[in-house]
């Protein structure tokens, strides 16, 4: 069996070192790009987000306008009809009552938010969004998501983010290997002076 010399360790550890500093670049780089790739998602989920966010709203002031008729016809006003719905020794008058009484509040919480994301610039929209987001609406609207090519500056700029922070990531994640890998070889080197 040949004894390894300590120069060739030395060479090899350099090697070593050389070959997982190259694997550590193209490892940040493919994460960074997979970033770059999810980032750009993030404004069509957001677009698809605001298309829901707008049927739900229609749809909840379709049902509230009803109610709002209905409380009309009996000379109610909107809150008079829910009190008197939830006031009644019926219990399925009693779950209306707090049923419409939620969709009410939801519609104007909707209302609230579709109006700030039309008023919201286009990066801006995403802070928004992720601010004030409705449960519901965005746990449909992920199931029925699809995937769009991203032609916006909004995307190109979220993407071109995401991919710096995935990069810079992996970079920040790998730096203590590298440190150690740096250390070992400085004392190997220090061994063979």
């Amino acid at each position: 069996m040949r004894r390894v010399t300590f120069a060739e360790a030395r060479d090899s550890l350099g090697a070593t070192a050389r070959g997982l500093a190259m694997l550590t670049r193209r490892l940040a780089l493919a994460i960074g790009l997979l970033c770059g790739l999810i980032g750009t998602q993030w404004p069509e989920f957001s677009q698809q987000y605001r298309q829901r966010l707008g049927g739900a709203l229609d749809e909840l002031s379709r049902i509230v306008a009803a109610f709002d008729a209905d409380a009309a016809s009996r000379s109610l006003t909107p809150a008079e009809g829910v009190a008197r719905l939830k006031d009644n020794a019926d219990p399925l008058a009693r779950e209306r009552g707090a049923a419409i009484e939620g969709d009410i509040a939801r519609q104007a919480r909707l209302q609230r938010q579709l109006e700030a994301l039309r008023d919201a610039g286009p990066l801006e929209r995403l802070i928004v969004m992720a601010r004030d987001l409705d449960p519901a609406t965005a746990s449909r609207t992920l199931r029925d998501f699809e995937p769009a090519v991203p032609v916006t500056a909004e995307s190109l700029v979220v993407g071109a983010l995401a991919l710096v922070w995935g990069w810079g990531a992996t970079h920040l994640c790998a730096w203590p290997i590298r440190r150690r890998w740096q250390a070992r070889r400085a004392a190997g080197r220090a061994g063979a002076a």
